[in-house]
């Protein structure tokens, strides 16, 4: 029952026709939640207020040592600033109901001790931060054999890089020489090979004449 949150509820009730400002304390503001914590009371209305008890590693020597008080006060007529009016009330103006809070432990007397849970998720989280830096360890390395089987393999095959280098200056040629065989022949050529012809038969004709 002390692993989660328990929560029980208080009753108030305004049995008068003037209304009433109430607020709720205890002697262990830390192990308690309220909801509300302090608030107005209208003629005959009822309010539950929450109490909620956080959970907590249990100490018997705390059994019945908490407490709560329930202050009561009743509002003069008007508007009316509640912060105000407790700081200055006088004590004779405020009723006091004082509670003592009884844990109802199982049935065998005991409570479960979260404290031994605590203590193994701690360990699972050591082991396994632990695991994640071996893994990464692993990788570097894998990382680490990966580049030394490449060196070692260039090493291996020192001509590889200039038989590649050479493979490619042959076909840069054949290709050039190819282009060359490809490109077609200028019409200038053409033109100057019957300019040439024209000119021999008019003087071949002169001269036969």
């Amino acid at each position: 029952p002390f692993t989660d949150v328990v929560t029980s509820y208080l009753k108030l009730m305004n049995p008068i026709d003037r209304r009433v400002c109430f607020k709720v304390k205890t002697t262990a503001p830390k192990k308690y939640c309220v909801r509300p914590n302090s608030g107005v009371l209208e003629p005959k209305q009822v309010v539950n207020v929450a109490v909620m008890l956080q959970p907590f590693d249990y100490n018997p020597s705390e059994k019945n040592k908490h407490k709560f008080m329930v202050q009561t006060m009743i509002m003069p007529d008007g508007d009316v600033n509640v912060e105000n009016l407790w700081r200055d009330a006088k004590p004779e103006n405020l009723m006091d109901s004082k509670l003592r809070c009884v844990f109802d432990l199982p049935a065998d007397g005991t409570v479960q001790n979260t404290s031994n849970l605590d203590s193994e998720l701690k360990k699972i989280a050591e082991e396994n931060k632990r695991l994640k830096e071996e893994i990464q360890q692993i990788k570097q390395e894998n990382s680490q054999l990966k580049a030394e089987g490449l060196r070692l393999r260039s090493r291996g095959n020192p001509t590889s890089d200039a038989g590649s280098q050479l493979g490619a200056t042959k076909d840069t040629k054949h290709h050039f020489d190819d282009r060359l065989q490809e490109q077609p022949q200028s019409p200038m050529l053409y033109l100057a090979v019957m300019l040439t012809i024209g000119l021999l038969g008019i003087f071949l004709g002169k001269f036969v004449v």
